[in-house]
C-alpha cells in the first residue's frame, strides 16, 4: 500500500517531466507538399533549418536565376513554400548575428563549415560526390530529412 502512495505520485511526475521536455523539443516540421514537389523535383529538398529566414526569402526571391538555373514557380508556390521555410528556418543563436547578407548556399553557413570541417575539398569534388551539395552522397537517409553521423557513409575517394 505505501509502495501505491510513492509510485503514483512519482510516476505522474516523471510523466509530466516527461511530458515538458517533449515540449521543449518539437518534432521536425510536416513535410510541406509544394517544397517537396516543387524543390525535390530537381535536388534533395533541403530541410528548412538549414538556413535562416532571410537566407530561405533570398533564394526565394531569386528564383529566376537560382544557382544558374531558372526555377521560377507559381506566385502563389512561392508565397507558400517561402512561409513555410521562414516559419521553420534556423534560429539565430544569441549574441552571434547572421553573416550581411545572408549566405544563399547551406554549404556557406558557419554551421555547415563547422560540421564539415573534417571534409576535404577534394572529396566533395571527387567524381563520387560532385560537390558539397550533394548531401545524399555521404548521408544516406538525406532524403527523409535524417543527417545524422550514424547514418555516413563516404563514398570512395
Amino acid at each position: 500500500m505505501i509502495i501505491h502512495r510513492i509510485a503514483i505520485p512519482l510516476l505522474a511526475g516523471l510523466a509530466a517531466m516527461a511530458a515538458a521536455d517533449g515540449a521543449t523539443k518539437p518534432p521536425p516540421p510536416a513535410p510541406n507538399p509544394a517544397w517537396l514537389e516543387e524543390c525535390g523535383s530537381c535536388h534533395l529538398a533541403y530541410p528548412p533549418r538549414f538556413l535562416s529566414a532571410s537566407s530561405w526569402q533570398r533564394v526565394m526571391g531569386g528564383l529566376g536565376d537560382h544557382f544558374g538555373t531558372d526555377a521560377s514557380i507559381e506566385p502563389a508556390a512561392v508565397k507558400e513554400i517561402t512561409a513555410w521555410l521562414v516559419a521553420n528556418s534556423r534560429k539565430p543563436k544569441a549574441g552571434k548575428p547572421e553573416p550581411l547578407p545572408p549566405p544563399l548556399r547551406i554549404t556557406e553557413t558557419r554551421w555547415f563549415i563547422g560540421e564539415h570541417d573534417e571534409v576535404s575539398a577534394a572529396r566533395f569534388r571527387s567524381p563520387a560526390v560532385g560537390s558539397a551539395a550533394n548531401c545524399a552522397a555521404c548521408h544516406r537517409t538525406a532524403d527523409q530529412g535524417n543527417f545524422s553521423e550514424r547514418n555516413i557513409k563516404l563514398p570512395p575517394k
